[in-house]
């Protein structure tokens, strides 16, 4: 087992830099996924550590050893791709067996790892079959079974639930973690699907436009985000921002349509910052409507009801205060109309405050 080290990783295609500056560890036997928009550099930054691509500058080591000019054959990783990447002509079990006889594996020995792999993943009834006589799930289970065969030092995904339906993704995400700890593997996962980062990862890397944003567990980067793309990502749904000013030396924040003052946690971070201009962030689950009950301080706000979106078991609604969008959960039975004023309050104590100009967090 090994764990990967990025040192002021960048890669950069003629003069556009895609990861920039990037610095990370990722430990020993850890599920380190990589997160982030379409365009960030999380592939990138997976194929670089496979030698799939060059690296601009800096260095990547896979346990104690730098890999920049180790031949990808050589560098004990194991990948599995979006798109599955299985050979059509082949079996399944011969799929399974490709790398093995490449690297000139005993039969016998090849023979012990592939129906290991076949019975931990489910599909040893499928090994004579041909990939297209399978669905999308069982080539995904083929395309891990093909990597973990060789049982590698590092597994890398690259974004491998993509192509399946939403529950299926589910299953699949769950197998891939009982697979991970069963066999404490360091794995990298990349995903732009904040919902997979946030159930799967030990730790979560948050990417955007090449720069590592923030690096944490899901829980730290879901309660202290360092940034507003940070704390608008990473939430479902996304984090409520409402713009103001602060007013009274740093103790009230003052919106278009809304006042409310500044916790008493935070005001150490701004005191004195009179007119600093501020994103206030709130979690849905922190903006109370009429009827439930509220912890600790609050504020109230007015808002107009715009949109109302059924789950089931609650409702996604969307309210208007001002320029500025609210949404948050409420109880099916207790939807309000569309078009309906709602008075809700905003829990103060899990408010998020970020410079307006910088984005950075402010508490």
């Amino acid at each position: 087992m090994a764990g990967v080290t990025f040192k002021g990783v960048e890669k950069r295609f003629g003069e556009t830099a895609v990861i920039k500056n990037l610095d990370l560890e990722v430990r020993d036997r850890e599920f380190m996924v990589l997160v982030g928009p379409s365009g960030c550099g999380k592939s990138t930054a997976l194929r670089m550590i496979a030698g799939l691509e060059d690296i601009s500058e800096g260095t990547i080591q896979v346990g104690d050893r730098v890999v920049n000019e180790v031949p990808p054959k050589d560098r004990d990783i194991a990948m599995v791709f979006q798109n599955y990447a299985l050979y059509p002509h082949m079996s399944i079990r011969q799929n399974l067996e490709f790398g093995l006889k490449m690297r000139k594996t005993p039969r016998t020995e090849m023979d012990r790892l592939v129906n290991e792999a076949a019975d931990v993943l489910g599909i040893a009834p499928l090994l004579d079959r041909k990939p297209k006589q399978l669905s999308g799930g069982q080539r995904q289970r083929v395309a891990v079974g093909r990597a973990i065969v060789r049982k590698p030092a590092v597994f890398l995904f690259d974004e491998p639930l993509s192509n399946l339906d939403a529950k299926l993704r589910i299953q699949m995400r769950a197998e891939i973690m009982k697979l991970q700890r069963r066999l404490e593997t360091t794995t990298i996962y990349v995903t732009h699907d904040q919902v997979e980062a946030m159930t799967m990862g030990h730790r979560i890397a948050v990417l955007r436009d090449g720069l590592l944003q923030q690096v944490g567990t899901p829980l730290e980067v879901y309660e202290h985000p360092a940034n507003a793309f940070v704390a608008q990502f990473i939430g479902t749904p996304p984090m409520n921002f409402v713009r103001g000013v602060l007013r009274n030396g740093g103790t009230l924040i003052e919106g278009q349509a809304f006042s409310f003052p500044v916790p008493a946690g935070m005001r150490a971070a701004v005191a004195g910052r009179e007119g600093l201009r501020v994103i206030a962030g709130v979690r849905p689950e922190n903006v109370i409507a009429p009827g439930r009950e509220a912890r600790g301080e609050t504020a109230p706000v007015e808002a107009v009801v715009e949109i109302v979106e059924t789950l089931g078991d609650e409702v996604i609604v969307h309210a208007r205060a001002g320029e500025d969008t609210l949404v948050y959960r409420e109880d099916p039975h207790r939807a309000p109309a569309i078009g309906a004023k709602l008075s809700a309050r905003l829990e103060l104590a899990n408010l998020h405050l970020f410079d307006a100009e910088s984005e950075q967090r402010l508490s």
